[in-house]
């Protein structure tokens, strides 16, 4: 009888650096694609905020609440098996003060079965990343392209500033996050990230030098509508093999072919 696959904990994936080997992670929003990223032997699951927008069809992900995060989440954690989930924090709910934090990230482990949480920031954030950590509840931070602070950036630009990546990067680590996403930085910058960190890092658009890269799952299946960013792979084209499918349907609908006899209880 085949065993059963080992649940990847935090120490665990914070051990994967370590021993060099590379981290997959995707994002999911709902029971059963979660259970197909599972099944596919995704290391981590991000149901992250970016539902905000694939799902939900805002502009950014400033929109989605706490409640949408755990009502989503809570599919996300009863699908997975051994896939470490991680939660994205919404706005605003580390910029409220410490107790507030640890009240809302505390809700989304307690009614989720997820294992972690995710909130941007590096030295702006490391008081709450600190409290979270001393509560018991594992971070992973998010530096660089910040979505959350998309007004702010004037946009979803590349991040240069080195010397303040790298005060970020090492604020988040000696905070307590076992893990943190470096998104939208010039590769080199990440590489030097990783290389002064012990804890892994997850890039995305930030080059192969990360411990991991992360994808939005719509934008690798070829499912997001209007501009995809450059870091993006798109390993499908489903949004096109969707329309060919259901104009099908309709199509066979319309002409009275379906159903046919294959389809009809006699």
């Amino acid at each position: 009888m085949p065993t059963q696959p080992l649940r990847i904990t935090v120490p665990a994936f914070r051990d994967m650096k370590q021993s060099g080997t590379k981290i997959s992670v995707l994002t999911a929003y709902d029971y059963p694609t979660a259970r197909l990223l599972d099944q596919a032997g995704i290391e981590a699951v991000l149901v992250g905020d970016s539902m905000s927008m694939v799902i939900q069809g805002h502009h950014t992900t400033l929109p989605v609440t706490l409640d949408e995060m755990i009502y989503h989440a809570e599919m996300v954690g009863r699908a997975v098996q051994q896939a470490l989930v991680i939660v994205d924090m919404p706005f605003p709910t580390t910029h409220l003060g410490c107790h507030q934090a640890i009240a809302a990230a505390g809700r989304i482990l307690k009614e989720t079965g997820c294992q972690a949480v995710k909130l941007e920031g590096g030295a702006a954030q490391a008081e709450v990343i600190a409290a979270l950590s001393a509560a018991g509840i594992p971070v992973m931070a998010h530096v660089g392209l910040r979505p959350q602070h998309v007004h702010q950036m004037g946009g979803y630009h590349v991040q240069r500033d080195q010397q303040q990546l790298l005060a970020d990067a090492r604020a988040a680590e000696q905070a307590g996050a076992f893990s943190i996403v470096l998104e939208c930085i010039p590769a080199t910058i990440a590489a030097e990230i990783t290389r002064t960190l012990t804890i892994p890092t997850i890039g995305i658009g930030a080059g192969s030098d990360c411990d991991g890269q992360v994808l939005v799952l719509h934008d690798l299946l070829g499912l997001t509508s209007g501009y995809v960013p450059r870091f993006v792979r798109p390993y499908a084209d489903l949004k096109n093999l969707i329309h060919s499918a259901v104009t099908q349907f309709r199509d066979d609908v319309r002409q009275g072919t379906f159903p046919g006899a294959d389809e009809t209880f006699r």
